[in-house]
């Protein structure tokens, strides 16, 4: 069963660290529903609300939470979605 949830990024570093962000985005933009972004001068923040197994989900925050520019929470509801 797929959930459904929002994953918030929180990101301030270099144009290196967009790209290599934007790359890990890529690979998983089979539960990436929808993406908001809000630049700031200091930090951006970026939310995306996602649509996939617990396990899929917890394998992208955690590919980002290995970035040390970059903060990431995720908040996933309980409704289940049918594959």
């Amino acid at each position: 069963m797929k959930r459904i949830g929002v994953v918030g990024i929180v990101l301030k570093g270099d144009r290196e660290t967009v790209m290599e962000m934007q790359s890990v985005l890529s690979d998983f933009s089979d539960i990436i529903a929808g993406r908001m972004g809000v630049p700031r001068k200091d930090a951006n923040a970026i939310a995306l609300i996602v649509e996939g197994s617990q396990e899929r989900i917890s394998a992208l925050t955690g590919r980002l939470g290995k970035f040390p520019s970059l903060s990431v929470k995720s908040a996933l509801t309980s409704f289940e979605v049918a594959d």
